[in-house]
Order: C-alpha cells, then structure tokens, then sequence
C-alpha cells in the first residue's frame, strides 16, 4: 500500500471525520485534512452554505476545497498519505478531483442511509442538519453527484469495519485519474 491522497466524502453525520480519523492511525506517515478547518478559519465575513446558496457562499466553498486540495498535495509531496475528508457533492465532486494534483488519489463515498444518518446525528453532540435537510442533501449526493471513486452504503459498519473495508478495496477500487 503506497501512500496516496484519499478523498473521504458524503453528506454530514455520514461518518467522514471518525472514519477519515481511524483511517490516518491505520496508515503509516499519514495525515488527516479536516476540510471544515478552512470554512472556521474565516472569522468575519463567512457565507454560510444554504439550499439556495449566494455567489459568496460558492464562491467561500470553492476556497476552501482549493486549501483542502493545496494542503493535501503539500503532504503528499512531503511523503505522508493525505486522509481529506469534507462534504464535497453534485458538481463539486469532479471540480475536487481537479484542484488535488498528487497522484494516486483515491475518492471514497460514504453513503449511509438517511434513516442511518438521522440515528446517528440524534446520538451526536453537534447538529448539522439546521438548515438542509437530511432527505434533500441525500438526493444530491445520490442524483446529483458523479459516480467517482468508491461508494460505501455504511449504514450497518461501525467506523472501524467501515476503515477495514477502505483499506481492503479502496487502492483498487477508488482511483480516479
């Protein structure tokens, strides 16, 4: 197993910072780029994402898959696997494969249920699920989104079963060119 960028993502509450976590403990010289970082990071100005988005927003979003996408390489080239984990959907997905130059890259889908991701956002301590709704985002995901990479339906997998499966199928299943 050669070091590679993995691209982990799915709607919220799908599992990507546990999963994109135990993932990078698994892997020697790795490392785990949180994609919301770079939205926190803005501390005036911030245009949220909505259902109906501004050009801000995109525009915002569009950074920060770029930082996401910079900072990966940078760990790449420095010899480390680069576990990147953020909401990436519809149109997004191919545009990410883009900015991210390193060479594997590996796109890994985590696609629960939305009766596993209503469960599992009841059971968490943060909400995301505000302002879109779980059924809405999941018709992006599933409609809306290339078929990029590898698609895992999670709903049944603990995060380290779901790791398992990645590490098994995910260097000859999920590269993208």
């Amino acid at each position: 197993m050669n070091r590679a960028v993995i691209l982990l993502t799915g709607i919220q509450a799908a599992g990507k910072s546990t999963v994109a976590q135990a993932l990078a403990e698994r892997l020697p010289r790795s490392v785990h780029v949180r994609g919301d970082v770079f939205r926190r990071m803005v501390v005036s100005g911030r245009a949220e994402m909505t259902p109906a988005p501004s050009d801000e927003a995109v525009r915002q979003l569009r950074l920060r898959y770029e930082l996401a996408a910079r900072t990966s390489d940078a760990y790449f080239e420095a010899g480390f696997t680069a576990v990147t984990q953020d909401v990436v959907l519809g149109e997004f997905l191919p545009e990410m494969v883009n900015l991210i130059r390193s060479r594997p890259l590996l796109v890994v889908v985590l696609a629960p249920t939305p009766a596993a991701i209503a469960a599992r956002e009841a059971g968490r301590g943060k909400v995301a699920y505000g302002t879109f709704a779980i059924e809405g985002l999941d018709r992006v995901l599933r409609e809306e989104t290339p078929r990029l990479g590898l698609w895992l339906d999670t709903s049944a997998q603990s995060p380290a079963e779901t790791v398992d499966e990645i590490l098994a199928r995910a260097w000859t299943e999920a590269m993208v060119s």
